[in-house]
């Protein structure tokens, strides 16, 4: 009879997340299936738990998945863990369980923590609708189309970032979005936690700490989701521009981004109708 794959979710960081189920599966496994078995070792150790690791990275997993199918299909168990939270989601794992219901192997999860249900838990934003959509693009440009892409999206935004990234990806998502609402959520349930909701410009002025893992929860096109509005013409929004300006003794750049935030666009369409308000006058 064939073993099981158990996809077991572990700690993102606290190691009292863990579940009593989780700390079963992996004391009964014969062998557990690790992304980075340094850092599964600290749970194992902690747990005082003895079973034996194989690592199954993005660089090895097509080579290991067919030694460990065959270990599977002679009846042993085996527990699919990443370096934390619930295997697959942006980590390595896809193959093996494609693999394993493939061949007819039962495919059971274990759940327990994830970052990005635990980061939208914490947002307080009332949409009830999020999709998760891993890592942004590397580089600037590609980044900027990927955002644009998701400019108009209705639903909040989940993404999670890499710390050398995180100033650059904020200025991006800063001149598409507009100054929307943003939670930041860093070393989540890690010693040094912070958890911040706050405009993205906010977020940018107020020391960054580019350290640790970032998961993001952007608010979706809120304008859009009460109705679909258009924003004010050229001439109504120059209108607004110059009451901000001369009224409130605020800066060109500090008058868009707050009409970008007011009016939920992006803060690239505020200036595009600001010059086409010059370009053709009344």
């Amino acid at each position: 009879m064939p073993g099981t794959l158990y996809v077991v979710a572990t700690p993102i960081g606290n190691l009292e997340d863990v579940t009593l189920r989780a700390l079963r599966i992996l004391r009964e496994v014969s062998v557990i299936a690790a992304e980075d078995t340094r850092r599964t070792a600290r749970i194992l150790q902690h747990y005082s738990i003895s079973t034996r690791q194989t690592s199954l990275h993005e660089h090895n997993e097509r080579a290991k998945t067919p030694v460990l199918i065959e270990r599977l299909v002679a009846g042993e168990s085996v527990a699919l863990v990443s370096d934390a939270g619930t295997p697959v989601v942006s980590d390595p794992g896809t193959v093996l369980v494609a693999a394993a219901h493939a061949a007819g192997i039962r495919v059971e999860p274990i759940p327990g923590p994830s970052a990005l249900v635990t980061a939208v838990s914490v947002s307080g934003f009332p949409e009830t609708e999020f999709s998760f959509l891993g890592f942004p693009p590397a580089r600037s440009e590609a980044r900027k189309r990927w955002f644009s892409g998701l400019a108009s999206e209705r639903r909040t935004l989940v993404f999670y970032e890499a710390p050398h990234r995180i100033r650059r990806c904020l200025e991006d998502m800063l001149e598409i979005f507009g100054d929307r609402q943003l939670l930041i959520g860093r070393e989540i349930t890690k010693a040094h936690e912070s958890l911040a909701v706050r405009p993205i410009s906010d977020h940018l002025s107020a020391g960054l700490d580019e350290r640790g893992e970032f998961t993001l929860v952007l608010r979706g096109d809120t304008d859009r989701l009460v109705a679909d509005k258009a924003p004010p013409d050229a001439h109504a929004m120059a209108a607004e521009f110059g009451e901000l300006t001369n009224n409130s003794a605020r800066g060109r750049r500090e008058a868009i981004k707050a009409l970008s935030a007011k009016h939920g666009i992006p803060a690239r369409q505020v200036f595009a109708l600001l010059e086409d308000a010059k370009n053709y006058p009344e």
